[in-house]
């Protein structure tokens, strides 16, 4: 039962399950940056390029003269899908920014939570009480 316990301690622990909830949320993230980049910013570039998809650029190394990367593929011919490393390049880049953007948001949130220092708290009542008395007395 001590390694129940000690398990249950350690995924307990705020870190983990911030870790946990991270890689979840990543993990969504990823797959929305992977649409907005397949689905709306790659079909505009596709049409400016003559109508290409970049997923189905490809070299045939077999030199077979496969019309289509999936013609190749099913062919079972080596090809070099250089169209899915440019997607994968994109969709890379715009999430690397939007992480820097959040991360720059958290520092700016973060530097000004400590540029205003929080007012001090009031004495307790019974210790103004005492103060005003003294001040009484000095008097």
């Amino acid at each position: 039962m001590g390694m129940m316990s000690e398990f249950k301690a350690f995924a307990m622990k705020g870190n983990v399950v911030d870790m946990a909830v991270g890689i979840v949320i990543g993990g969504a993230f990823g797959k929305i940056v992977s649409s907005f980049v397949a689905d709306v910013i790659m079909p505009p570039i596709g049409m400016l390029m003559g109508g290409v998809s970049f997923t189905s650029l490809f070299v045939d190394l077999s030199n077979s003269g496969h019309e289509t990367l999936a013609a190749a593929v099913e062919a079972g011919a080596p090809v070099i899908k250089y169209g899915q490393f440019i997607q994968t390049v994109f969709d890379f880049i715009i999430i690397a920014f939007a992480i820097f953007m959040v991360v720059k948001a958290m520092n700016a949130a973060k530097k000004k939570e400590e540029e205003a220092p929080a007012a001090p708290a009031a004495p307790p009542e019974d210790v103004q009480l005492l103060r005003e008395i003294r001040d009484a007395l000095k008097k």
